[in-house]
């Protein structure tokens, strides 16, 4: 097991330009970088073993796309499960997913943990 350690800084990028630069300039100085969502923290993956910068993507939170001819929806990576289906409310859609919570992005939380739920195989399953 790893100690628990806080990241050396916290930044809150807000758009993709801000990310890739950021990033760029971790990758140059060789500093880890550690994203975080909304802390639902399941997986310990903000936990900076190695110290380095925490990237805060609860600023990007925006809906890009959505295609309700082919149920698709394009998000930022701080978008909530419960902002996502407020979103869709009305459509006749909703994202099942309830792996971790209303307070789980789609983009960390949910894809860290597989996306995986009872809902979603209840739902998936037809019952």
């Amino acid at each position: 097991m790893h100690p628990c350690a806080p990241p050396d800084v916290v930044v809150w990028p807000q758009a993709v330009g801000q990310v890739q630069e950021l990033a760029a300039l971790c990758h140059r100085c060789r500093v880890p970088m550690v994203p975080f969502g909304t802390g639902t923290g399941l997986e310990g993956g903000v936990n900076a073993v190695q110290g380095g910068v925490c990237f805060d993507l609860s600023r990007m939170d925006a809906i890009a796309e959505l295609s309700l001819e082919d149920f698709s929806v394009t998000v930022e990576p701080g978008v909530t499960r419960k902002a996502l289906n407020k979103h869709l409310r009305g459509t006749g859609l909703w994202f099942p997913v309830g792996t971790v919570g209303m307070r789980a992005v789609i983009g960390l939380g949910m894809t860290a943990l597989e996306g995986l739920g009872m809902r979603t195989l209840l739902r998936s399953c037809g019952l």
